[in-house]
């Protein structure tokens, strides 16, 4: 078994040899907007609807990974991805240009962790040499799949997030240069009762929580150990709740826990509780938390991807919003 409680380890740490960060316009607006490979100016993107322009950036975005990482497509051995779509269509809509054998994911926003730490136990079982990961979400797409189309000037309540534009994508190795995933701690779907669809952060909190608590239990570890713990998506709210019941549990993670989310926006920009969606973590870790890792900057990190599993149909029906959160410790390269 090469696990350690619910902590899985690689005998053979898998190495994130390239990266490609897409991302849309108010995200380059933002604190991190140098570390983007490219910004996109209009949510359209010159194509005729926000689907199809998530799509474009999407395969734009792959295009620009396999170009750094010096591959072609038939060098990679499987693609991991998801998006926040019905039927994850960008992502289905990408496999089929890039002709590349699909496993297509579904875990919400914590989607791109997901395929990762799925991708690193593919490569450290002996299945694969390369792999290649994505995720991506999109403001308008997902506004009016998930709530309601901005066009109808609904209010925006002040802990409601601004879904992340953009999509972050990965190669995974055997071997080669660059930082390492070292573990893997798969999260369990927790739900605290919140039912609000605007409230991602209050119901992903106590997931994200759950993950980093069994992580550090499992490898014997205190925060301390980490230079950032960095969740994918919690907001403004959820990170303050996540902070509040890691406190309750004696993990004082106040000088090192951050969240993607609310490092992608300035105050002044007006989104609300800062960012959510699958792209969130996903552009964060492709840009400025990779160049960090690779400039030695970060030894050691844990990035915890979230998500909320509703459905419009659940929430229209009531239900209350099921979490998940999926954590890996990345280091430096050696």
């Amino acid at each position: 078994m090469k696990r350690t409680g619910k902590t899985i380890y690689f005998d053979s740490p898998p190495v994130i040899t390239a990266t490609s960060a897409i991302a849309g316009e108010m995200e380059g607006k933002g604190p991190l907007k140098d570390y983007f490979d490219k910004i996109v100016g209009d949510a359209y993107y010159d194509t005729q609807t926000f689907e199809k322009a998530e799509r474009k950036i999407c395969g734009e975005n792959c295009q620009n990974l396999l170009k750094k990482a010096n591959l072609k497509p038939e060098q990679v051995d499987f693609l991991l991805a998801g998006d926040l779509l019905n039927q994850i269509v960008t992502a289905n809509f990408c496999a089929r240009e890039l002709k590349i054998p699909f496993i297509g994911l579904y875990g919400a926003c914590s989607t791109l962790i997901e395929a990762l730490a799925v991708g690193c136990m593919v490569i450290d079982g002996g299945f694969a040499q390369n792999i290649m990961a994505f995720a991506s979400s999109h403001y308008q797409t997902a506004e009016r799949q998930y709530r309601m189309p901005n066009e109808y000037g609904i209010q925006y309540p002040p802990y409601k997030q601004w879904t992340v534009t953009g999509s972050g994508a990965f190669i995974l190795s055997k071997g080669g240069s660059g930082p390492r995933i070292t573990h893997a701690t798969i999260g369990r779907v927790i739900d605290f009762g919140i039912k609000d669809p605007n409230d991602m952060g209050a119901a992903m909190a106590p997931a994200a929580a759950d993950t980093i608590i069994q992580h550090l239990s499992d490898l014997n570890r205190s925060p301390d150990d980490y230079d950032l713990i960095v969740t994918g998506d919690l907001g403004e709210v959820g990170k303050t709740l996540a902070r509040e019941l890691l406190r309750e549990k004696n993990y004082d993670v106040d000088a090192i826990l951050d969240d993607c989310g609310v490092m992608l926006y300035n105050d002044d920009q007006k989104t609300g509780a800062k960012g959510s969606g699958a792209a969130a973590s996903a552009i964060v870790l492709a840009s400025y938390l990779y160049q960090k890792l690779n400039q030695g900057e970060f030894n050691r990190i844990m990035i915890v991807g979230t998500g909320a599993l509703l459905s419009p149909i659940t929430a229209l029906q009531g239900d209350s919003i099921p979490s998940i959160a999926h954590g890996i410790t990345i280091e430096k390269p050696v």
